[in-house]
């Protein structure tokens, strides 16, 4: 029969599992449901991004404050909720009759997902030491590529076949069993900073910044849009004053600040996803719109990247248990420079699919070897105490750094389109954005590169 532990360790690792696999499969089939959801509700170019956006500025508003909340009240708490919540905004959104209300929806998915992501990472590395710790993390993060690689897909045959709102209603039952299965399985609630207090006007300064500068960069360049920029880096500004006065920050920035491992890996984290972020979205728009394939052929091409992030991930996250994270990291994303410059090289005729499948495997290679790597430095670089505000900043990274490629996406689709609807007179258009959001991307990430080679030595901790 197996011991209480075992069975918390199994528990921890199911759950982490499939929260995992649900959130990128939800996200990579959406991707590719796109051009219909846009069809449906009369969508142009910059809401379909909208419907992307949504999403990701929730969970990047709410993720940090949810980790903190699940540091003092109990990690298993806030996961079970986050998973209910997600059942319910994603019945919502499979329900929705106008377009507005279900990008609102999807912003309350993110909301639910902030939940888990805050949450998921520190349960599993709760209970498992660092010697183990890489290999598990190796598996988290293989259910995520899993997850990406069958979205596309599965996505694209249920919206041929069935319509875009089965991918949505899928969700619900899958979301109530990891709740089940998360409030059965975890004994105890994982709770590192009990008692302490919540840092409400540091959330508040937080999410306001996050706001105005999405807000901002989608308004560039109108005057409007720079307002509201500077408005939210003044946020932003105040947040750190405020963060570095407050006895029980939302942001240990200490954290920051005095561990150079913990710094650099979360910069290099940010750089490595505002890179690569908008890939999947872009590319989905580019293969049914330029190449005029199916959304079941144009999901098969996109599973390629992540196919090859899930096979890659489990072998980097063992490498990173035996060698310095930021070798194999930084190689790692020197491989996504090489293939986001690659695919500045899109043009709308001239390029095969052979040739877009070739920059899925560099760029899936790359992400691969970054991700594992990157995600162990920072788990390992903190105290026990410390890994819910660890976890809940690096998927902050993670959150922020996607809003980033999808906010620069978005002010490039808005500069150039300026929100005309899709036909193919504006297609010309499009390839220039494509082009233009691909170039600035392979620059971010090659400054990534170097953020992640000065983070120094890989600190092991209890």
């Amino acid at each position: 029969m197996m011991s209480t532990d075992t069975s918390i360790r199994r528990a921890a690792v199911t759950v982490s599992v499939l929260s995992g696999f649900i959130t990128p499969f939800m996200g990579s089939a959406v991707n590719v449901a796109l051009p219909a959801i846009a069809k449906n509700f009369g969508l142009d170019m910059v809401e379909i991004n909208w419907v992307a956006t949504a999403y990701l500025l929730a969970a990047g508003m709410f993720l940090l404050p949810f980790g903190r909340l699940a540091d003092i009240y109990g990690r298993k708490r806030v996961f079970v909720l986050g998973m209910l919540l997600y059942a319910v905004t994603s019945a919502l959104a499979a329900s929705a009759t106008g377009g507005s209300f279900f990008i609102m929806c999807r912003g309350l998915q993110g909301v639910a997902g902030a939940m888990v992501f805050g949450t998921g990472m520190a349960i599993l590395s709760s209970v498992y030491g660092p010697g183990e710790r890489g290999k598990v993390l190796g598996l988290n993060v293989a259910a995520v590529y899993i997850g990406l690689s069958v979205g596309p897909p599965v996505g694209g045959l249920l919206t041929q076949s069935l319509g875009w709102r089965v991918i949505f209603w899928m969700m619900v039952p899958l979301s109530l069993a990891v709740a089940g299965i998360a409030w059965r399985g975890l004994q105890g609630e994982f709770a590192g900073a009990r008692g302490e207090k919540f840092d409400a006007p540091g959330m508040v300064l937080y999410a306001s910044a996050l706001l105005m500068l999405l807000l901002g960069f989608s308004k560039l360049p109108h005057t409007a849009g720079l307002v509201l920029a500077v408005v939210g880096v003044l946020c932003l500004l105040l947040f750190f004053h405020h963060e570095l006065r407050t006895p029980t920050p939302l942001l240990d920035l200490r954290l920051l600040l005095n561990n150079r491992v913990f710094l650099f890996s979360n910069l290099a984290a940010l750089a490595n996803y505002g890179a690569t972020a908008a890939v999947g979205f872009l590319l989905s728009l580019y293969l049914q719109y330029i190449h005029s394939l199916s959304p079941r052929d144009a999901g098969l091409v996109l599973m390629i990247q992540p196919l090859v992030m899930a096979a890659l991930s489990p072998f980097a996250g063992r490498i990173s248990d035996r060698v310095e994270a930021r070798l194999v990291a930084s190689f790692g994303m020197g491989l996504s420079v090489a293939g986001l410059s690659m695919l500045f090289f899109l043009q709308a005729s001239a390029t095969s699919l052979e040739y877009v499948a070739v920059c899925l495997v560099v760029l899936g290679t790359g992400f691969a070897l970054f991700s594992s790597p990157n995600t162990n430095a920072v788990m390992g670089s903190v105290e026990r105490r410390d890994m819910g505000v660890a976890s809940a900043t690096l998927g902050t990274m993670r959150l922020v750094g996607q809003m980033m490629s999808m906010a620069l996406t978005l002010a490039v689709m808005a500069a150039l389109m300026h929100g005309e609807k899709t036909t193919p007179a504006v297609f010309p258009r499009f390839m220039l954005s494509l082009r233009a959001t691909f170039g600035i991307s392979a620059a971010l990430c090659l400054a990534g590169v170097f953020a992640s080679l000065a983070r120094g030595s890989h600190l092991k901790r209890a």
